[in-house]
């Protein structure tokens, strides 16, 4: 498994304008090998910005380039060329992970209804 995290730190009051843009379907969710994206906020109040966290989840590293080669990944790229992040975003960064071992915990190993 692989995934990818991309950490964006927007000005105090606009973590919910992430989380919109975030939480749209799209081209990304019919790719093959993509097991989830989760969107999350951290909730410390003592943080002078908010932080969304976009976590996605891909069934391995091969799944992942598939879709950095693919024709829509592409595309999108090219149509946000030269646009600048709204005005809100302080700063992204995006990593990757590998992940060499998942263990599941009582509620992961339930068997579904």
């Amino acid at each position: 498994m692989l995934i990818q995290t991309r950490t964006i730190v927007v000005q105090k009051g606009n973590a919910d304008k992430v989380v919109e843009r975030f939480s749209k379907e799209g081209v990304l969710d019919e790719r093959e090998g993509l097991i989830d994206i989760s969107v999350m906020v951290n909730k410390s109040r003592k943080l002078e910005h908010d932080e969304v966290v976009v976590l996605i989840r891909w069934e391995s590293e091969d799944a992942w380039k598939a879709w950095e080669k693919s024709p829509e990944h592409i595309q999108g790229h090219r149509n946000s060329r030269g646009q600048q992040p709204p005005e809100y975003v302080v700063s992204t960064t995006v990593n990757m992970y590998e992940v060499p071992k998942v263990r599941p915990g009582k509620a992961g190993a339930r068997p579904s209804a």
